[in-house]
This record gives C-alpha cells, structure tokens and sequence, in this order.
C-alpha cells in the first residue's frame, strides 16, 4: 500500500477505470472478499462478482457510456460517491430490452476501503427512473390494451 493511499483516493481509482470502461481496472481496487450489496436489484451480502457482473453489463450495453462524477466524500474509510451512468442502450440491460433508449441514471455508491481496497460497496439508484429511461413498462399496475 503506497503511504499516499488515501479512501477517496481508491474509490476515484474505481471511478476513472470504470469511466474508461476498463472492468479489470476498476475491479483491481475491489477485495477478494469484499461485501457487495446493489439494492435496486435486492443483492445483500453479496461477493465482487456481483459488482463485476454490473460494470460488464454497463459497458456492454451503454458503449457511449459516460461517468460524470458529482461529489465523492470521504468520512475516515467511508466514501460516497454521486454520479451519473450515461448513454445510449446497444443490448440489453438488466430487465429492459434493447430499444436504443438514452439512459440517464442518478446513482450514490457508498464504498468501505481498508488500506487501498474496496472492501464493502454499497450501490444505489432509483429502479424506476431507470425503467422510465429505458422505455419499460410498468409491471406494479394492470395495464389495459
């Protein structure tokens, strides 16, 4: 661990991979052993590769994505970092078909580092503003037709 290593510093490491679409990159700041929990998806205690299957999935869908970063604040290991998930929809994404969509997704991620590892990563997001994004209908109302 370099003596400069600092939480924010790890989580910005993260955050610029994952801007670059570089899924290696991003996962190489996450522990063997970290605690994932994604909670638009109702994935609690989950390991890394919940996170890696997400970050695939984003850049494999979105392949104009764009990161813009909003704040990243750090309490003593704790980081939360606002940013915003951008692009235009090329597959399919978690439960929306392909319909060439533009996505604009609000996200707050609050990581947990320990030295210069991720080891806790906790993600957030609103589910519906993601469907309404994607053109999803909804499935909580009966729909006439």
């Amino acid at each position: 661990m370099s003596t400069t290593a600092t939480p924010s510093k790890t989580v910005e490491a993260f955050l610029n991979a994952f801007t670059l679409k570089d899924v290696d990159g991003a996962m190489s700041t996450v522990a063997g052993d970290a605690n994932v929990t994604v909670f638009p998806l109702k994935v609690r205690d989950g390991g890394p590769q919940v996170i890696r299957q997400f970050l695939d999935d984003v850049v494999r869908a979105f392949p104009d994505l764009l990161i813009t970063v909003k704040s990243v604040i750090e309490v003593g290991n704790v980081v939360v970092a606002e940013f915003k998930i951008e692009g235009t929809q090329s597959a399919d994404f978690l439960d929306a078909i392909n319909q060439e969509k533009h996505l604009d997704l609000d996200t707050a991620w609050r990581f947990t580092v320990a030295g210069d590892q991720i080891v806790g990563l906790d993600a957030y997001w609103c589910q519906n503003q993601l469907h309404r994004r994607l053109a999803v209908k909804r499935q909580d109302h009966v729909t006439i037709v």
